[in-house]
């Protein structure tokens, strides 16, 4: 963040991708499978100036659903992908303005809840289904992603 007369300005920064590489890390959503590096690149028009070259990376889950965490709601069809979503940072960092410090947040859209087109593996997600039981029918809640939901 740069501060000026209590206006906060984002500086987007990246992480390198791999110790020796020039490339950094924009994006990394694992909830909508996207990946947005950044580079320099030598320009093919003038080889002596760089330009900044975009890699974005869509990896579309084909048995998605729906609703992820009901394996009975239909396949899920229709995939967005927009560049504000994919780059807005939700977690609260503490900035210093005018000798005090405050929480901020560098996003203005985050109560939205976010659409999600595979699971998290660090979230337990679960879901109730109907089993036969001696004959009798009974509502049992499964862990689609058993790892994340019980402890070791």
């Amino acid at each position: 963040f740069l501060l000026d007369l209590g206006i906060a300005y984002l500086v987007l920064a990246g992480y390198p991708r791999y110790s020796e590489d020039e490339e950094y890390v924009l994006v990394d959503n694992k909830c909508k499978c996207v990946t947005v590096t950044s580079k320099f690149v030598p320009s093919k028009e003038n080889p002596d100036e760089e330009i900044l070259e975009r890699n974005i990376r869509i990896i579309v889950p084909l048995k998605a659903r729906e609703n992820i965490s009901d394996p009975l709601s239909p396949l899920r069809t229709t995939f967005v992908y927009r560049m504000t979503e994919l780059c807005k940072k939700c977690d609260p960092v503490e900035v210093e303005l005018g000798g005090e410090i405050h929480q901020a947040q560098q996003s203005t859209s985050c109560d939205e809840p976010e659409t999600c087109y595979t699971y998290n593996r660090d979230k337990c997600y679960t879901t109730t289904f109907p089993i036969l039981y001696h004959g009798e029918m009974r509502n049992v809640k499964a862990a689609l992603t058993p790892a994340s939901c019980y402890a070791d």
